[in-house]
């Protein structure tokens, strides 16, 4: 499999909603501890990543461009923010959020991603670290309450 090094930039093919706000999709990358024999346990790990601007944890996101699927934009995201490829799975929903520096409505789209590889190279290493945490101490860094929201979702879908 090739991996393409370098994150996409500009806004060019952004999508943007009817009232002018961004349309942009996330991932909630997650996996199973392994335990001492390297079976894999029921304790869900979920990976965060820092912001570019500041160290707030949040998971991947970023813009849905013109030219890919949710999902495909979701898988992106995910590999260039994070370095990790693996099972996108059924959306976990759609917010409306205000956007902190332009005080519009963005609609945000999350998905979950069982995370099947971790790459040691991906494009936005130098500018952002990743870190595996349970879902407890993730929800208390996570910087956004949509995405929270949708880590809620995604364990009541798993243990259901």
């Amino acid at each position: 499999m090739v991996v393409c090094l370098e994150s996409r930039t500009g806004r060019e093919l952004q999508r943007y909603n009817n009232m002018g706000g961004r349309q942009v999709v996330g991932c909630i990358p997650y996996r199973y501890k392994e335990d001492i024999d390297g079976n894999m346990s029921n304790e869900l790990e979920v990976l965060v990543v820092s912001s570019q601007k500041s160290q707030r944890l949040m998971f991947p996101k970023g813009g849905w461009e013109l030219d890919e699927s949710v999902e495909e934009a979701a898988s992106r995201e995910s590999l260039e923010e994070a370095g990790v490829i693996g099972k996108l799975e059924c959306e976990l929903g759609q917010w409306n959020f205000i956007s902190k520096r332009y005080g519009i409505y963005y609609e945000g789209y999350m998905f979950p991603l069982f995370v099947k590889e971790q790459l040691d190279q991906w494009p936005e290493k130098n500018v952002r670290r990743r870190v595996w945490m349970t879902v407890a101490q993730a929800r208390e860094v996570c910087q956004h309450w949509w995405m929270k929201e949708a880590l809620d979702i995604l364990v009541q879908r798993l243990i259901s």
